[in-house]
């Protein structure tokens, strides 16, 4: 994949953000956002299908992959280095396609950057606003220590188990796990999921937006999310059949003719 995408980096006083991007003249940019604990190489399959019929653009989301150390993680700055990259590349129309908290990612950023954004799909994320309990933000508070009870190896077998029903993708997700000692990986848990607790509000897309998710995933209640997400918004719920968390890495070739057949419908 590396050999199609140019590494470019922006540096903000939060540490320095990498991101890969293939530029093809088209009127159109995907910008693609892996998950907690994931990297650029999470969308493998979808960048390989759509780099020669859109411009591409993925990264590693600050405190992840490439993109470490990195100070001050939240869903604001995130969204500044993400607006600063687009910015520099002089992106027009883009569409923003996010997978668990890129999806989260995603939205924030459109809310606060909401122009030339023509298209929003989410794979396996959760939405922001009044979807979450009081005991769903005290679990999210708790991930940190629990995930240090695990044993390393055990640890990071079931994360990858719980991503993916393949065995490619479990593979791969292990792989990306592999960058982050064991203290790093259950404090970064910690700070994707509760960073989210202070800035969570009702957000109102306002460009076509589909969600998609795996029938097996079971992080969370992401399942559940997602089914009230669609009922209270009137998204578009797409069930990938025999997939996990990582659906777009268990079922890349559904995944991408659902992805295409949005693009086109947004034009």
């Amino acid at each position: 994949m590396n050999n199609i995408l140019i590494e470019k980096s922006v540096s903000s006083e939060n540490g320095q953000t990498f991101y890969w991007v293939s530029h093809t003249n088209k009127e159109v940019t995907i910008v693609f956002l892996p998950g907690l604990t994931a990297n650029h190489t999470l969308f493998e399959k979808q960048i390989m299908y759509f780099y020669d019929k859109y411009n591409v653009i993925v990264w590693d989301c600050p405190c992840h992959g490439k993109s470490r150390p990195y100070k001050n993680f939240n869903y604001s700055n995130v969204s500044k280095e993400l607006n600063t990259i687009l910015k520099t590349e002089g992106i027009g129309k883009t569409v923003i396609i996010g997978q668990s908290l890129g999806g989260m990612i995603g939205q924030y950023y459109i809310d606060a950057y909401p122009k030339g954004v023509i298209g929003f799909v989410s794979i396996d994320s959760a939405p922001f606003g009044d979807y979450y309990s009081k005991s769903d933000f005290f679990w999210l508070n708790q991930l940190e220590w629990m995930c240090k009870l695990f044993p390393d190896s055990v640890l990071r077998k079931s994360m990858a188990k719980m991503c993916g029903v393949t065995q490619g993708a479990r593979e791969r997700m292990e792989r990306m796990l592999a960058d982050y000692p064991k203290k790093e990986l259950c404090h970064l848990m910690y700070i994707g999921e509760a960073a989210f607790i202070p800035e969570n509000k009702c957000i109102k897309l306002p460009c076509d937006s589909i969600l998609l998710l795996g029938d097996k995933d079971q992080v969370g209640k992401v399942a559940a999310y997602n089914k009230k997400w669609s009922n209270e918004t009137g998204y578009p719920l797409m069930v990938i059949k025999n997939a996990a968390h990582n659906s777009n890495d268990d079922k890349p070739e559904e995944v991408n003719k659902i992805i295409e057949d949005f693009l086109l419908s947004i034009g």
